[in-house]
């Protein structure tokens, strides 16, 4: 079972042909980011946001709020919870696998986010079974899923022994680039070209995911302590600055040397 402070936010089934699996599901990230609170300036008094009614300027409360949809100018169509159970249940309480894939088929940029996905009861076979499939395939499950009153696409993947369910976005949610000036490549020159190659490969190393820790997050926890403790917080660092167009040989050239005097052994595994 998953740990205590891991609460399920959905359960239903995932259709595997004829296979049902019943499984819960949990967020699989975290945000460590620190919240500040909005003070008033003058006494530090903290702010509060009031859900007011534009006609009488009222505050309500959650229990008289409804969702409505705006379907023309200052006209609304209100839907309860009972109108949401009334759509396709299958569609709300099924994860469909609709085909197979290898992973290496699917940029990055339409992932969204991971959740852990756990069987319910009389799951555990057939999770299994799924899990051990994708393993043996080396492929992953393209799934539809519907999940805070929206259909979306996913994936299914093993995850050592658990499977993952990562949200991806639609190729129509994604914005284009035809409207970014981007440079061309006959702005480079052929030796600038092959010392940025080498700085990338002296640069490229096995990549582990716990090497790295949020360093802003935990300067700004110290901060915070400090100033707790009356302690001010401390110099700020040299703005780094952006290097001219004309000095970009010289920086690859420097960038080189440095690497090679510092020889830094690569964790990367050759053969």
């Amino acid at each position: 079972m998953m740990e205590a402070s891991l609460r399920a936010i959905w359960s239903g089934l995932i259709s595997f042909g004829l296979i049902n699996i019943p499984v819960k599901l949990y967020s699989a990230s975290d945000e460590h980011a620190i919240k500040f609170s909005l003070l008033h300036k003058a006494d530090l008094s903290p702010i509060r946001y009031v859900r007011s009614c534009k006609e009488d300027d009222k505050e309500i409360g959650y229990q008289d709020m409804v969702k409505g949809y705006e379907y023309q100018k200052g006209e609304y169509v209100v839907f309860d919870k009972e109108d949401f159970k009334r759509l396709d249940k299958k569609k709300t309480e099924t994860i469909e696998i609709v085909q197979f894939t290898k992973s290496e088929e699917i940029d990055p940029i339409f992932f969204a986010k991971p959740y852990y996905l756990e069987p319910d009861k009389g799951g555990g076979k057939p999770y299994a079974l799924l899990r051990e499939a994708l393993k043996s395939s080396d492929t992953v499950a393209v799934v539809k899923f519907v999940f805070r009153n929206k259909q979306h696409l996913g994936i299914i993947k093993p995850y050592g022994e658990a499977l993952i369910l990562d949200q991806m976005r639609y190729a129509s949610e994604m914005r284009e680039t035809k409207d970014l000036e981007l440079p061309e490549k006959k702005l480079l020159d052929k030796k600038e070209i092959s010392m940025a190659q080498e700085l990338v490969e002296k640069l490229t190393d096995r990549f582990d995911p716990t090497a790295f820790r949020d360093e802003y997050t935990e300067e700004l926890r110290k901060a915070i302590e400090d100033k707790v403790q009356g302690i001010p917080v401390g110099k700020k660092g040299k703005a780094t600055k952006s290097s001219k167009i004309h000095d970009i040989s010289t920086l690859l050239k420097e960038s080189l040397d440095e690497l090679r005097r510092t020889k830094k052994p690569s964790r990367r595994k050759t053969g």
